[in-house]
């Protein structure tokens, strides 16, 4: 070999074997074992990890008896090396990258297996007559918040801009 094929030759090396970038997104829970969904494909049970593609928002839904299901939106953000630009030069860089995304969910139980099924039972109850004293007086069912106002009844005009009809013969405005 001459002086004159080495560079190429050692390019043509460095650019076959460059950069291989390993992406994976784990998910934990406390408890462990919770059913784990990303993007609504189920990836098994926490912890759970799967490959990924791109970078960007993710839905993250967990499932576990005993425990309220979780629903969350999560951002994989993309290590500096593969902002485009930097993404050439790393991807001549001999070697593998790996990027490793760890998201973990604290889930809360539910009220049935927190507190004991007559506790239960019984609060369920009292809400339910509750609700049924204030439909029989006719006062709302949720709270009323002051700064909103009322729906309009029906055959109560609304207060709107007086604009006069537009003549369909003349173009509209411009502004």
């Amino acid at each position: 070999m001459n002086a004159r094929t080495l560079p190429p030759l050692a390019l043509a090396i460095v650019l076959a074997t460059g950069c291989t970038a390993q992406r994976r997104i784990t998910i934990t829970s406390d408890p462990p074992g919770a059913r784990a969904w990303l993007n609504d494909v189920e990836i098994g049970r926490t912890p759970a990890s799967a490959a990924f593609k791109f970078y960007g928002a993710y839905d993250v839904r967990l499932e576990l008896d005993g425990y309220e299901p979780l629903h969350e939106v999560r951002n994989a953000k993309a290590p500096i090396w593969e902002f485009p630009g930097l993404d050439l030069v790393a991807l001549a860089v001999p070697g593998r990258k790996q990027v490793e995304i760890d998201w973990h969910f604290s889930m809360a139980p539910t009220i049935e297996s927190s507190q004991a099924p007559q506790t239960v039972e019984s609060e369920l109850l009292s809400r339910a007559r509750l609700m049924r004293e204030r439909l029989a007086d006719g006062s709302p069912s949720t709270p009323v918040d002051p700064a909103v106002p009322p729906p309009a009844e029906a055959g109560t005009p609304t207060e709107a801009p007086s604009q006069t009809p537009a003549d369909p013969s003349t173009p509209p405005a411009t502004h």
